[in-house]
């Protein structure tokens, strides 16, 4: 209830603040959307998936193979978030998504040589300037970019093709997360994580954007990261590190991985895990700094393109705790429970520590200030793993927790239509 009247009273607040002429700059505050009650052709495909999940996914997890059902859940998990997408229309929710003059494919028709836009890259940030980078490019190092640029060059361009790519990567957080779950702590932990991730509200924004690309690629490190340091094979521990270590340069604020990889090794107590990590990030910062872009130099320069925007007269004194309401939104009210629970139990250490990472994570990008609003999608790559600890749940709970996630997606999805 206190993560509901918290979300309630962020909109409240917000409305109010619009009223006194001192603009939050989010309609729908503490969302980044505005008022649209619709429907649309996902609809009925979201209806089916939810009713599918809820009635028969705590049984199903309960009694299949393991492997058999991680090969079910992760269609399960795109099929979610694709319909939730198609429920504001094919071009709208899916194949416009990435191609307004904001996003990635606005500049990539641009780059016809890679290592020289790396060469020049920081000297676009800045806003005002002829050549200036657009919204989405100039905030993220240039990995984001690449991306979409490496689609394009491999015959697959354009929003089409684009917005898939990031609901299949984003669906592999569905079961990067009760995988890592399952390593670290118990098979009966994982499984009651499983239906939770399939139903992830943060589906919503995962699809389509490029946060929820994101969200998979570093989800899916933790996960190698975690077999690697669990079974002791290196190879794996390498490619998780090679995978965050690209995550630094798709977002900034994917450094903040850094508590949950961290958590990772110390609950398999490999720290020469670490190392192997470090193997494979570093390669990754090696070649983007010797093709010329300086991570370092490139974070100075987001932040004082961040306020040339409307980020100088979003107040921070309202956004410090509204964009935790939008927290409430994206991983749905069940983790607010977890929470709690991870805070009060220390029986179940795998369970309780790797949400507590996350909220950690959470709780820098917020202090920060250089989140304010349209977090619901910012930090999928932080908000999916909240939901690691749903097996603290006692199991009679579960499946009315599931139902109340899925209803928060379903009316955000339908009652607004969000920006990204």
């Amino acid at each position: 209830m206190a993560a509901v009247g918290l979300f309630a009273l962020a909109s409240i607040t917000g409305a109010v603040l619009t009223l006194l002429d001192r603009p939050v700059y989010a309609t729908a505050a503490p969302l980044f959307a505005k008022w649209l009650p619709h429907l649309g052709p996902g609809t009925p495909l979201a209806l089916l998936v939810a009713v599918l999940v809820v009635s028969r996914g705590p049984d199903l997890t309960a009694r299949l193979p393991w492997r058999r059902l991680l090969g079910l859940s992760y269609p399960a998990a795109v099929a979610w978030t694709l319909s939730l997408a198609l429920i504001d229309g094919w071009q709208r929710g899916v194949a416009g998504r990435l191609t307004s003059e904001h996003e990635y494919l606005h500049e990539v028709p641009g780059i016809t040589d890679i290592p020289a836009t790396l060469a020049v890259f920081t000297t676009r940030i800045l806003d005002f300037q002829p050549d200036s980078w657009t919204t989405h490019v100039s905030a993220h190092p240039p990995g984001a970019l690449l991306v979409f640029v490496w689609l394009d060059r491999i015959g697959l361009g354009g929003g089409a093709w684009a917005g898939l790519l990031c609901i299949l990567v984003a669906g592999l957080a569905a079961i990067a997360v009760p995988h890592t779950v399952r390593l670290l702590g118990t098979d009966s932990a994982a499984r009651a994580v499983l239906p939770f991730t399939v139903l992830f509200p943060g589906a919503v924004w995962a699809g389509v954007s490029g946060d929820g690309l994101f969200m998979g690629v570093t989800a899916t490190g933790v996960a190698l990261l975690a077999h690697g340091a669990v079974r002791g094979r290196a190879l794996a521990a390498v490619a998780g590190g090679t995978l965050l270590g690209f995550g630094c340069y798709l977002s900034y604020g994917l450094v903040l991985m850094a508590p949950l990889a961290l958590t990772v090794v110390a609950l398999s107590r490999r720290w020469s895990a670490l190392g192997w990590a470090l193997a494979g990030a570093l390669p990754v910062a090696g070649v983007f700094t010797a093709y010329g872009f300086d991570w370092f130099t490139g974070y100075h320069l987001l932040i004082e393109r961040y306020y040339q925007g409307i980020a100088t007269d979003r107040a921070y004194a309202y956004w410090v705790w509204a964009d935790l309401a939008a927290v409430v939104a994206a991983a749905g009210p069940v983790a607010a429970v977890v929470l709690r629970r991870a805070v009060l139990t220390a029986r179940r250490p795998g369970a309780a520590l790797l949400p507590l990472a996350a909220l950690a994570a959470i709780v820098a990008a917020d202090l920060s200030g250089y989140s304010k609003a349209e977090v619901e999608r910012i930090w999928l790559p932080f908000s999916v793993w909240l939901l690691s600890g749903t097996a603290l749940i006692p199991a009679v709970d579960r499946r009315f927790w599931l139902a109340v996630q899925v209803t928060v997606a379903l009316a955000v999805n339908h009652l607004l239509l969000t920006n990204w």
